[in-house]
């Protein structure tokens, strides 16, 4: 197995060529680069980039695996569209793994915590987590006094924006984003033990702010005395 997993759900755009080592993962290359405006146009060089890093060509890949957020909609299309394209071409499979569990993954704790990202209109993606590997229920989007901390603490960049409100140091939300490296090993590990992953496909919380214009209305036409001569 030889997978490329990559995430732009983030301001993060972040690639990795991930393989088994035993019952382990092994990282061949890794980058990551932070600018939330620029994602298409540093994917695909950071893909490019770590598949020379790694001795490999594209050819060589079994999987892909890819952030499905919750994340802005621009930046997470990037991504998808992407992994959807390139597995297409190679005839390879491409899987999907929620952005919050690979920065929950990246984290490393062993006692409950929750993870939260930014979703803008000041308000937060997170989910809470045992473990770094074990998400409790559904990933939601509330408002950051609404999220029932319950006095845990909060990692990733939702809670270094809010830190206030979350009642700790800002310091101490790292990591902030999701590495490819911290998603590639969700995937892998899931693979070697037989448990299924996530549909490549964007997980939406909530309607994207653009939105396709409706027909227009139709305005009845006021005759006024000319009209009428």
């Amino acid at each position: 197995m030889l997978l490329l997993a990559f995430d732009t759900a983030t301001p993060a755009v972040t690639a990795a060529v991930c393989e088994p080592d035993g019952a382990a993962v092994r990282i061949r290359a890794a980058a990551s680069a932070v600018d939330a405006r620029r994602h298409g146009e540093l994917l695909a060089p950071g893909i490019r980039d770590v598949l020379a890093r790694a001795d490999a060509s594209p050819a060589d890949l079994t999987h892909i695996a890819v952030g499905i957020g919750p994340g802005p909609y621009t930046g997470l299309r990037v991504g998808l569209a992407t992994a959807h394209a390139l597995a297409e071409a190679l005839g390879i499979a491409c899987h999907g793994v929620a952005t919050l569990d690979a920065i929950a993954h990246a984290s490393g704790r062993d006692t409950p915590f929750i993870a939260a990202s930014d979703a803008r209109r000041k308000e937060v993606f997170w989910a809470r987590y045992a473990d770094s590997a074990t998400r409790v229920g559904d990933i939601a989007v509330d408002r950051p006094a609404d999220v029932p901390a319950d006095g845990l603490p909060v990692i990733g960049h939702g809670a270094r924006l809010y830190a206030d409100v979350f009642g700790q140091d800002a310091d101490a939300a790292e990591p902030l984003y999701p590495s490819a490296a911290a998603l590639g090993e969700v995937a892998v590990l899931r693979l070697l033990a037989g448990a299924e992953l996530p549909e490549p496909r964007p997980l939406y919380l909530r309607r994207p702010d653009a939105q396709v214009p409706g027909a227009p209305k139709r305005v009845s036409a006021v005759r006024g005395p000319a009209a009428r001569a």
